[in-house]
């Protein structure tokens, strides 16, 4: 299989966010871009058929941002997110929403009493758990994501 060359240019959609990065023959956002949305969120990252796919990181125009895994535009795998207080997930995202096995660490660097490690559906710790691999991987993740280059 030969690998193909893709394209790379700028183009600003007529909501006025902009695409910067690697296009499809088929012209869609292909391989890294970075897309800067009008209410001044940002996606560096990873594109396949003109959806975020892959390793990123979402900043939001509060300064939350999202490091990790996405899947069909949305969080989803292993990641972190962290809100602009300084509270943060570390762990498994599905569909856009926390699910699965991770760690709450709050703003003052605290996990809370009980530790809140486990299994979660949304905000909702459903069982305690520990998952300090799982943990790792999701660190892991995020750093991937953090260290992407055009």
């Amino acid at each position: 299989m030969v690998a193909r060359a893709r394209m790379k240019g700028t183009y600003q959609y007529g909501d006025g966010s902009q695409y910067k990065g690697e296009w499809s023959e088929e012209g869609q956002r292909e391989g890294y871009g970075i897309m800067k949305f009008t209410d001044g969120s940002q996606y560096y990252g990873m594109f396949k058929a003109g959806l975020c796919e892959g390793p990123g990181v979402m900043v939001f125009s509060d300064n939350s941002r999202y490091e990790g895994e996405f899947q069909h535009g949305k969080f989803h795998g292993r990641g972190v997110f962290m809100r602009c207080d300084g509270m943060k997930f570390e762990g498994e995202f599905q569909n856009g929403k926390i699910s699965g096995l991770g760690l709450v660490t709050f703003s003052d660097g605290s996990h809370g009493l009980p530790r809140n490690e486990g299994y979660f559906n949304g905000n909702q710790m459903i069982r305690r758990e520990k998952c300090p691999e799982l943990i790792h991987t999701a660190l892991r993740s995020a750093e991937t994501a953090r260290n992407l280059k055009a």
